[in-house]
């Protein structure tokens, strides 16, 4: 084997490892992953968005770079699958930056996944599950 390969080949791969670490700080510069409302936290397109379990339904509450977004904005779906059960709601503005759906039921293991038109009229799928 020839020792200059063996070197590129070094090379090579610590310039890929070290590129990879160099992404890592800029995943967490969109905010943190703290939920502010009790619920589930998810990133998505930038955004951070918080589903919490209300009596009436549910609130999706939407952070962008740490500040909140206004909601009224924003649009889209949720929907819910709790075992064979399907129900879906549209996602309205509620105030600040909370988007409210109502007459669905979220339940422990529930898998839920909001739709949400972005301002820039995008939509973006976020994807959770009730703990």
């Amino acid at each position: 084997m020839n020792p200059n390969t063996s070197i590129t080949r070094w090379l090579a791969a610590a310039a890929l490892a070290a590129a990879s670490l160099a992404g890592a700080p800029a995943a967490l510069a969109h905010g943190t992953a703290k939920p502010a409302h009790g619920g589930v936290v998810q990133a998505a397109s930038d955004l951070s968005f918080e589903l919490v379990t209300t009596p009436g339904g549910a609130a999706i509450y939407v952070v962008d770079h740490d500040k909140e977004a206004d909601a009224s904005r924003f649009g889209g779906k949720l929907t819910v699958l709790t075992g064979s059960e399907k129900s879906e709601a549209p996602l309205k503005a509620a105030g600040g930056n909370k988007l409210e759906a109502t007459g669905i039921a979220l339940a422990k293991g529930s898998k839920v996944v909001a739709s949400i038109t972005t301002p820039a009229k995008k939509t973006v799928t976020v994807r959770f599950t009730v703990k």
